[in-house]
């Protein structure tokens, strides 16, 4: 299987997959979700010591318990390698991999 694609234009394209997302420097500002089509990450609820408290849904503050939020990927093998998460996220926190370095 090939992970080089040609584009409209004939120009080579290789996808970059998130592969991950670094939650101590995330801010969960939540753009990347906004422009993700795939629903690859989600935000994560986190307390003060750090530990996750689930995914977060609506205004749920965990019983208080929350601190901070953190996008996480979750569903991994959604992503496309668009790229269009890390064009809009402002901290450079998230890792991705050529489409030719990652196992099938």
């Amino acid at each position: 299987m090939t992970s080089t694609f040609i584009t409209r234009d004939g120009s080579t394209w290789v996808p970059e997959y998130l592969t991950a997302i670094d939650g101590k420097i995330c801010i969960g500002c939540g753009r990347c979700f906004k422009v993700c089509s795939r629903e690859v990450m989600h935000l994560y609820g986190v307390d003060d010591a750090g530990q996750m408290l689930g995914a977060c849904e609506g205004d749920d503050d965990f019983d208080g318990g929350l601190n901070r939020m953190i996008m996480v990927v979750d569903h991994a093998g959604r992503c496309i390698g668009c790229g269009a998460c890390c064009r809009v996220c402002p901290k450079n926190c998230q890792t991705h991999v050529a489409a030719d370095q990652i196992g099938a």
